[in-house]
């Protein structure tokens, strides 16, 4: 059972993918946020991390279908990709082999020299893909960089997108992913 704070942030991620703001979301729409993250750092889909990131978003529209009990190319609304986000990746066994690579694929994107660090210039360009308003982007880092070092670690962003898409605590840095809640 997600709480009012996990159905909240759902109802976010529901809206990074749906950007068009149709009220429904299909695979085309999840490979489209693929697409955007890509273009921002310049990034080739066909390129290794290109690949890893196309084929995570997939295989995470993949594992929603199959919790639906969908076909690859059905719609669905805000209210069912919350129940198969839950049952897939909250309350289910899913998020370890299927959302959490699709996360490091972005971590790594982010990480354009290698050195496992991402910094503010880097993290805005990821939120700016997903549609985050500049000005609640500064807090946002600030937020997960709870040590103040100026930077985040590649792990510290996997982190964060764990605690954003599967926890109910209040009180998670991650909940601070994309702004403001």
């Amino acid at each position: 059972m997600t709480t009012d704070l996990l159905n909240h942030k759902l109802d976010r991620a529901f809206d990074h993918i749906d950007a068009g703001g149709k009220g429904v979301i299909e695979r085309e729409d999840l490979l489209g946020l693929a697409a955007r993250i890509l273009v921002g750092f310049g990034e080739s889909p066909t390129s290794v991390i290109g690949s890893s990131l196309v084929g995570g978003f997939d295989a995470i529209w993949s594992a929603l279908m199959e919790t639906l009990g969908r076909d690859g190319y059905s719609r669905i609304t805000r209210e069912e990709f919350r129940v198969g986000m839950e049952k897939a990746f909250v309350s289910g066994d899913r998020y370890d082999p299927v959302f959490r690579p699709a996360m490091e694929a972005v971590a790594e994107l982010c990480d354009g020299d290698g050195d496992g660090m991402v910094g503010p210039r880097e993290f805005r360009m990821l939120l700016s893909a997903y549609g985050t308003a500049y000005d609640d982007v500064d807090e946002a880092f600030d937020r997960l960089d709870r040590v103040g070092r100026g930077v985040l670690t590649v792990d510290e962003l996997v982190l964060a997108a764990r605690q954003f898409y599967v926890s109910d605590d209040p009180g998670a840095a991650g909940n601070w992913l994309f702004g403001p809640l």
